[in-house]
């Protein structure tokens, strides 16, 4: 039976590290600490430290002095301090602190992006807030023919409301983003974008540029702008703010994910994606102190930039696995490769940050039509790699599906894939060019990639298009618009979708005729099944987005 194939396209480190210089130390005494060894020198690593608090100690870099390191960056409203040191004994002597819950070397533990796959406040009575806003079009721009995807949620009818506001901004926690590219330039937010590959922040959007292409390709979906050229984003009037927290190769690690969570509150970004998950565990175990450390880590930092009020959306992975019932993990530990040992997994792994409480967890669908109607529009079948789950999935968005395919013109001229911005001279299988009669960057390109990650960013964009309908400026604790509005705006105003009667055969490529039921779990083997009914179902929680009932508050889909 086939298990989906994945791209390990990995990125590479290359990001220089930035030591705390000038630390004080005061005379005071430190809390008593059980005995630790002295430990030897050895390679200089990064370590992420949890203290057991809400906020780091005061003594914070003493402690970590003493124990043999230096601070890389502190967020001390978290408890959560980034360190460098040689020490082989660091992670113990810091342990031995009784203030300290956790310490770990990261370098083992990177989050890795979910890469494209080749080949409770009522919301309710919202009314219109006082945000500017402006519509927009969509049928001048020079692929839209070629943006199916657009079309499957409604954002050219919703687009007609609008465009979003430039007062909102929407953050991509990614490997950064091209801030040249023609149909990004105008939207990029220079002052909101960070790189945080050392664990702390480097403000701006040149140091934030991308180095893979995946960054781009997200940024695009979200907020490519209204320009008669290229392509339009969903919300395609709001600012980008490029967050880069993976290298080169897709490697995002954890200090680099904890700065941007970070880095998002304290500027306050209206909604951040999400399209990767934590290394070297595809599965993270909370009953196992390194992993732990860093989960509660991640989402102290999540639960931060929720607090300040912002909206997180995370894609649900390209493993075809049930995130509610996982049994299996037969590919981790992934890095250092060669290390993978199949280990039975239960309820008490997760895959982070999609599991997360208060995250908006998204599946992916292609083009093709199942037989299914439970809404208003047709039910679209849910991307053969997209990983589900009753209690993960809370809304479903076009990912793209190379092998089940629609009859959307459109999606057949593009393989079933989502076409989005890319960076000028990188590799793409499916790309489409236009000239830009712009001699600093001549040709603009756009190219066709499926994954969840590609569904996220559609509901990412959603996001700013609700907040800059019905946010507000009254409340700068909360955001625009709170979190849990904006979820209840976009999962109540879903098109519900069934599970599907039937499930079809492959339509295309070199798998055409080959039965859905085939492609199963790349973890467990097991058969992908749709739980639920058309309220909420494990394939595709309240259902496909869409974007005019969202923007206009209509719940009366289905």
């Amino acid at each position: 039976m086939l298990a989906p194939r994945r791209r390990l396209s990995r990125l590479l480190a290359g990001a220089a590290v930035i030591a705390a210089t000038g630390i004080v130390m005061p005379t005071a005494a430190l809390p008593t600490a059980a005995a630790a060894p002295a430990g030897a020198t050895g390679p200089t690593e990064t370590y992420l430290v949890l203290f057991k608090g809400s906020s780091s100690p005061a003594d914070a870099a003493v402690t970590v002095a003493r124990a043999g390191g230096t601070v890389v960056a502190d967020h001390a409203k978290i408890g959560v301090l980034v360190a460098r040191s040689d020490n082989t004994a660091f992670a113990d002597r810091m342990r031995a602190d009784n203030r300290v819950e956790g310490a770990t070397a990261t370098a083992d533990y990177a989050t890795r992006i979910d890469d494209g796959v080749v080949e409770a406040d009522a919301a309710e009575g919202s009314q219109p807030g006082e945000l500017p806003n402006a519509p927009a079009t969509d049928e001048d721009e020079t692929f839209w023919n070629l943006q199916w995807d657009m079309r499957q949620m409604q954002v050219d009818q919703a687009h007609t409301v609008t465009g979003g506001s430039e007062a909102v901004v929407a953050g991509t926690i990614d490997t950064g983003v091209d801030y040249r590219h023609p149909d990004l330039r105008a939207n990029m937010s220079d002052a909101d974008s960070v790189n945080c590959l050392s664990g702390a922040p480097v403000p701006g959007m040149v140091a934030a540029d991308d180095d893979n292409g995946h960054g781009t390709h997200t940024a695009g979906t979200m907020a490519a702008a209204d320009n008669s050229a290229g392509i339009v984003g969903v919300a395609p009037n709001v600012k980008i703010a490029a967050l880069k927290a993976a290298t080169a190769e897709g490697y995002f690690f954890a200090e680099a994910v904890v700065c941007s969570f970070v880095w998002a509150g304290d500027r306050k970004l209206d909604v951040t994606n999400n399209s990767y998950f934590v290394d070297p565990y595809l599965f993270n175990c909370r009953n196992e102190e390194t992993q732990r450390t860093i989960w509660k880590a991640v989402q102290r930092a999540v639960r931060y930039a929720m607090n300040q009020g912002v909206t997180v959306v995370a894609s649900e992975g390209n493993n075809s696995e049930d995130l509610s019932h996982p049994t299996t993990d037969a590919t981790s530990p992934d890095f250092p490769p060669g290390n993978e040992v199949t280990r039975d997994v239960t309820n008490a792994c997760v895959v982070i940050p999609v599991e997360i409480p208060g995250v908006i967890g998204v599946t992916a669908t292609g083009s093709f039509v199942q037989d299914t109607a439970e809404g208003q529009y047709p039910d679209n079948l849910k991307s053969y790699y997209s990983s589900f789950g009753m209690s993960t999935a809370d809304v479903a968005a076009p990912g793209g599906d190379f092998y089940f395919r629609g009859t959307d013109p459109g999606a057949q001229a593009i393989q079933g894939q989502v076409l989005s911005t890319w960076p000028e001279g990188f590799p793409c299988t499916r790309s489409r060019q236009e000239a830009t009669g712009d001699p600093t960057y001549p040709t603009a390109t756009y190219c066709g990639i499926q994954g969840t990650s590609m569904a996220g960013p559609h509901v990412a964009g959603l996001a700013a298009l609700v907040i800059s309908r019905y946010g507000d400026l009254d409340t700068p604790q909360n955001g625009k618009l709170r979190p849990t509005q904006v979820e209840q705006l976009i999962t109540q105003t879903a098109d519900p979708q069934a599970c599907p009667e039937t499930l079809p055969n492959a339509t295309s490529g070199r798998l055409a005729g080959q039965p859905y039921s085939a492609f199963v779990g790349s973890e467990s083997g097991a058969v992908q099944e749709c739980q639920g009914n058309g309220g909420h179902t494990s394939w595709y929680g309240q259902g496909q987005v869409d974007a005019l009932a969202a923007v206009t508050n209509d719940r009366s889909n289905g």
